[in-house]
């Protein structure tokens, strides 16, 4: 296992810290990201700061398409690569004392201090800066509002301990911002107004035009600086428009400043009107600081209210469940069906900020369980939506049907690398088992009979198309493709892909039939008939002599190793091995085989579990976020409890602790379900399957206890498990009958049941 990397003090509520890490800045920026759903930002600080650094404020469904056209370009290569663009950088100040500019990159502060309160989301700093003339304290607050989701509100507050000083802040909206990703430092915005009036700063800019018909998106930003300094001076040109104010600080006198950021972009309101709904919005929000900051911390204890998981005894994995759902909430809460989960969130700009196929497989199942069944059907509906674009990547690649994208913000394919575009095609399947999943956890079989037998019948007829029929072996089979494992490319007969591909075959024709007459789509008997018969003849590797379902073809032809032989200096692999070594090894990066048996649990017996398991995981290094929860839920079923705890310590502080060596660039937000997945799926051994919900819960033996919530079927549940036993709480809606270790319960009130032995 690689050597962890931690900044941050342990605290069930909070990351803290008293050390500037100017090594690791990008890594801490990282951790203290924030978001509210609609922008977000990295934990930058407000002042200026000459070392490295990454500076990224972004806004939600804001992208631009950047040509991907090169040399090797090949019919049915994606026109462009979609990606989130950095904005307006809102939150930026210079800071002068006594006309010294302060920067902590060239300065030494004493007394740092760094906390990011996950309750509410207030991102707290402070230090002590020793000048010629003074010692100041500088301290700033921030958050971004989940009430009003368009503001953003900072302040900002200087006092002396000793002596006295001239203290200047230059407050700003900065509009002249680059992608770190970008090809050629390219400039994405270009300037269409700036001002400022009646004491607010306004900025807007538009995208750049591009080739592609995609729209061009208009960003409005206005600031008002609430102070008890005294204005010195307004700037405005193209990209920068600035407030300067001055005060005198000293020991009985001090700066402070409450900067109100609103933010306005063309996907909700037209660029003609943004500048006069944000200034009244603006001036709509008369409340100080401490009085919204109030309003804050009663939204998110809402959201805390049902989606808390409590652990009782190990304050290093209640911080990381906590953070990790506290970054996905951020990013994403449901309440705009535009809008997808990017696996970097507001975080940072890798993987183009873009929608992939960690949504249906990752979220989906915990927001069904931790949010109304409406959020998850929007994640439906995002994709029915695209279901014309999805047909257009199928068309593409001169294949019938519908392939949904790796990587979209429209449903239109973005994403240029050959052996994820055209072979990992798996995550169609995904998107079907979304379908499935939210019809059979919540009984609602309003979506699937109409709009989800449209997605799943084009789905199934790419499938059909995309099979081969091969003579010799009398079998259908998929060439040419790229499993979850994405350490393997152009493989043949991924085991995962075929089983996937036939399931869902399988399961279009089962809801045709039980819809047939209410159902928006025609599917013809000889069309049913040839699914029927790829079902039956579908290849897939096995090894009888092993008792394991085969990756691929030729995946035992590899030397075939346990990731424990590689000496350390090896991990991460992608960080240490060149991309042709990494293919001819036989380490996964991620479940692959066990993904298939994660999905379709109760279509395998436990012998079966038990041997793929202990087949493919020590060959895994992990090294994708989605991997460790996979196998901490099989784990924990398996009775595997040391193996679990590993895995679940993994995917919770996998950001936390930096265990890939890659969270500089951005958290994994869509791979933070895992967490909770581990717990709920793996620990508690939740299920759902056939009207039936049961549980099945060990406690780790380094564990007090633990409890979650969920909302099944119009009812909300509280589940605690201690030393004491399992207590079920009804805490609203119609009892209900729950399954515990095989026994059937009728869930009326409180049901207490013994814990079972693992």
């Amino acid at each position: 296992m690689q050597n962890i990397k931690r900044l941050f003090d342990i605290n069930p509520w909070k990351i803290s810290t008293t050390h500037l890490h100017k090594e690791e800045l990008r890594l801490q920026e990282s951790l203290t990201s924030i978001g509210n759903g609609y922008m977000g930002m990295r934990g930058n600080f407000e002042e200026d700061y000459s070392g490295d650094h990454h500076a990224g404020s972004y806004l939600a469904g804001v992208w631009y398409p950047d040509k991907t056209r090169v040399g090797w370009w090949k019919n049915g290569y994606p026109e462009y690569f979609g990606k989130v663009i950095n904005a307006v950088n809102f939150i930026a100040m210079d800071i002068y004392v006594d006309g010294e500019k302060v920067d902590l990159a060239k300065q030494e502060p004493k007394d740092f201090y760094l906390e990011l309160d996950m309750k509410n989301g207030l991102l707290t700093r402070q230090y002590t800066l020793e000048t010629a003339n003074a010692t100041l304290v500088f301290a700033f607050k921030r958050f971004l509002s989940v009430a009003t989701k368009e503001l953003g509100v900072m302040s900002l507050e200087v006092k002396a301990t000793a002596g006295e000083a001239v203290v200047k802040v230059v407050s700003k909206l900065d509009g002249d911002v680059r992608n770190e990703d970008s090809n050629y430092d390219e400039m994405f915005w270009e300037h269409k107004a700036s001002s400022v009036e009646e004491g607010l700063g306004l900025l807007t800019t538009e995208t750049i035009p591009n080739n592609f018909g995609i729209e061009r998106f208009a960003v409005t930003s206005v600031m008002k600086n609430e102070t008890n300094a005294s204005l010195m001076a307004e700037e405005v040109t193209d990209f920068l428009v600035t407030q300067t104010f001055e005060a005198h600080v000293s020991t009985t006198e001090s700066l402070s400043l409450t900067k109100k950021v609103v933010i306005l972009t063309s996907r909700d309101v037209a660029q003609a009107q943004q500048a006069s709904e944000a200034k009244e919005l603006l001036k709509s929000v008369t409340d100080d600081f401490t009085t919204l900051l109030e309003v804050q911390t009663s939204e998110w204890a809402k959201r805390w209210a049902l989606a808390d998981v409590v652990i009782d005894g190990d304050d290093e994995a209640q911080q990381g469940i906590r953070f990790n759902l506290f970054q996905l909430f951020s990013t994403y809460y449901g309440e705009d069906a535009r809008l997808n989960i990017g696996p970097k969130g507001f975080t940072g700009e890798k993987y183009g900020g873009a929608t992939y196929w960690d949504t249906e497989a990752y979220a989906v199942p915990l927001y069904l369980a931790l949010a109304d069944p409406e959020v998850t059907k929007n994640l439906l509906t995002y994709r029915h939506n695209q279901l014309p674009q999805a047909q257009h990547n199928a068309r593409q690649q001169g294949l019938a049907g519908a392939l949904y994208p790796m990587v979209t913000f429209t449903g239109v394919e973005c994403h240029n690398e050959w052996e994820i575009t055209f072979e990992e095609i798996h995550r169609n399947g995904a998107i079907a088992y979304a379908i499935y999943n939210y019809t059979n956890y919540t009984g609602d079989e309003s979506y699937v009979k109409e709009e989800g037998l449209e997605v799943l019948t084009e789905i199934a007829r790419f499938w059909a198309d995309r099979v081969h029929y091969s003579k010799r072996q009398d079998a259908y089979m998929m060439h040419g493709v790229t499993g979850p494992n994405e350490y393997e490319n152009n493989v043949n007969n991924n085991w995962y892909t075929n089983y996937i591909a036939a399931w869902v075959l399988k399961y279009t024709a089962e809801m045709f039939e039980k819809f047939r007459s209410e159902a928006t789509v025609s599917i013809s008997d000889e069309e049913l008939a040839k699914w029927a018969e790829i079902v039956e003849k579908m290849y897939y590797p096995k090894d009888e002599t092993l008792g394991v379902f085969v990756q691929h073809d030729t995946f035992l032809d590899k030397d075939l190793m346990p990731v424990s032989d590689l000496e350390a200096q090896h991990l991460p692999l992608n960080q240490n091995w060149s991309w042709d070594r990494i293919l001819r090894s036989c380490f996964i990066k991620q479940a692959d085989v066990l993904q298939g048996i994660y999905f379709f649990n109760d279509e395998f017996t436990r012998e079966e579990k038990q041997k793929n398991f202990e087949f493919y995981e020590p060959m895994t290094v992990h090294e994708s976020s989605l991997s460790p929860c996979i196998h901490a839920i099989l784990a924990a079923e398996l009775g595997m409890e040391e193996k679990a705890v590993e895995m679940y310590q993994r995917t919770a502080r996998l950001d936390l602790d930096n265990y890939n060596n890659d969270t500089e660039d951005g958290l994994h937000i869509t791979s933070m379900t895992g967490s909770w997945l581990a717990i709920v799926q793996g620990f508690a051994q939740m299920k759902t399957a056939n009207d039936t919900l049961s549980f099945s819960p060990f406690l780790p033996s380094i564990w007090n206890g633990y409890a979650f919530h969920i909302n099944y079927r119009g009812s909300l549940l509280e589940i605690k498990v201690s030393k004491v036993g399992v207590v079920m709480n009804l805490v609203s809606g119609p009892s209900l009958e729950v399954t515990v270790y095989d026994q059937v319960y009728n869930l009326a009130d409180t049901l207490t049941v013994a814990l079972k032995e693992a």
